[in-house]
């Protein structure tokens, strides 16, 4: 199973572990045209051996779809067409709690390495994980 940070200039991946249902980062991935961009997902799931794609959706605070959410929903339709089963995440906040969590393991990513948009489809993969199985979700103070 992949999780995807889908933006414009790179493509956070994550994969996730089907033994202990963790998710652990992979480097990101340059974003290019939608086409590259999907061939590039397509095979790294092929190369993984994941069949399922968990894909971040941009919502608002309310928690319905913006002007964002069409490019993630197409970018999931063309993965779809490739034969992968995409699951939608909501990717609210994930960005900021990646970056939250790398500070405090000492970690300070450029803006640059993509180590950001993997952290944040590693969050969006374990989220999509937890609910599967029916993790308690642990927050921090």
């Amino acid at each position: 199973m992949l999780g995807i940070d889908h933006g414009t200039r790179r493509i956070g991946v994550a994969v996730a572990d089907s033994e202990t249902a963790l998710a652990f980062e992979r480097p990101a991935l340059r974003a290019g045209s939608r086409a590259a961009d999907v061939a590039a997902v397509a095979e790294l799931a092929r190369t993984e051996g994941a069949t399922t794609v968990v894909l971040g959706l941009p919502l608002d605070e309310s928690g319905l779809e913006n002007d964002q959410s069409a490019p993630a929903r197409a970018f999931g339709d063309a993965l779809a067409e490739r034969g992968l089963n995409v699951v939608y995440v909501n990717e609210r906040l994930t960005s900021v709690e990646a970056q939250r969590q790398l500070n405090q393991a000492g970690r300070r990513p450029n803006a640059k390495s993509g180590e950001l948009d993997s952290a944040a489809a590693r969050l969006i993969l374990q989220e999509f994980l937890d609910r599967r199985i029916g993790a308690p979700r642990i927050e921090e103070p």
